[in-house]
């Protein structure tokens, strides 16, 4: 029988499981709570990825196939910058490798990821010398309320095909001048129920897949101590996006005592159900192919 892949902590798995690793992308999944966290594990499984590190409490249950496949890391998200410190502690201790991260309920989607793998796509973004890829959060949220409560439901998931902006991104070192190549990306839950948002965490826009390098942080906005790193697109042409289909924001604005009574439903004129494939996402133009045919 495979041996459990434990770690006390980030320091221990970066000290002990991450130089043993296969050469090749890895996701780190964070935990939150238990909701999806095995599906999480398994969708990055299938996109190819050569790890999955999930970090969670001891106290989370995992399926005994995944306990013997997923590197697991005690850590606490509950403590304040628990996400940052641990993909920075990762960024110091690997640098070169690509990463990709997200939280549980969250799916990862590029263009043709069905036949494709990560590291496939990833390979042809590194061609066109890019470093980082943008990616979108886009909200999940179960059809019906009264019969999925938490608003998580794969089988009877929707999303907003419309209702998503950008605006300038200004530079507070240059007199909050457009930064060149970034926008703030708006929509989905977090746009139609902005009152219930803190106004910092409206954003859609993540910078999911990155390639480490020494010096290099993730900052709590989900951008990074690179310029470069935050821009959409190089200077020549368009470049690869990715989605992640999340159910996080529906899920919590469902648990927060101070908007779940004021939800009874989600769906609005511009739902539809998600078909669980990237050729949706790439019709509503939630993610971009650039030149990768």
């Amino acid at each position: 029988m495979t041996q459990q892949k434990l770690y006390a902590g980030v320091k221990d798995f970066v000290t002990r499981g991450l130089p043993g690793l296969p050469n090749g992308p890895v996701a780190l999944i964070f935990a939150e709570d238990e909701t999806e966290l095995d599906t999480t594990l398994r969708h990055h499984q299938q996109l190819g990825f050569k790890a999955v590190v999930g970090f969670m409490p001891d106290s989370f249950a995992l399926p005994p196939d995944l306990v013997r496949s997923v590197h697991r890391v005690r850590h606490d998200l509950t403590a304040e910058g628990a996400l940052e410190t641990a993909v920075n502690a990762v960024i110091k201790a690997a640098p070169e490798r690509w990463f990709y991260y997200c939280y549980n309920a969250e799916y990862l989607f590029y263009p043709f990821c069905e036949t494709r793998t990560v590291g496939e796509m990833l390979a042809f973004h590194a061609e066109e010398r890019r470093d980082a890829m943008l990616a979108f959060v886009i909200d999940l949220y179960a059809g019906d309320l009264a019969q999925f409560p938490e608003a998580v439901s794969l089988d009877t998931a929707y999303l907003d095909k419309s209702g998503y902006y950008a605006l300038a991104r200004p530079d507070p070192n240059n007199d909050n001048h457009p930064k060149e190549r970034q926008l703030d990306f708006f929509g989905g839950l977090r746009w139609r129920y902005e009152e219930h948002i803190p106004a910092p965490r409206r954003k859609i826009d993540r910078i999911a897949l990155f390639k480490a390098r020494p010096g290099l942080k993730l900052r709590g906005d989900h951008t990074f101590s690179d310029e470069e790193y935050n821009t959409y697109a190089c200077l020549w042409h368009n470049n690869l996006t990715a989605a992640i289909a999340s159910f996080r924001t529906a899920k919590a604005l469902k648990r927060n005592p101070g908007s779940t009574f004021d939800i009874d439903t989600f769906r609005w004129h511009n739902s539809t159900p998600f078909e669980w494939h990237s050729r949706q996402l790439l019709d509503l133009g939630l993610m971009e192919p650039g030149q990768w045919f």
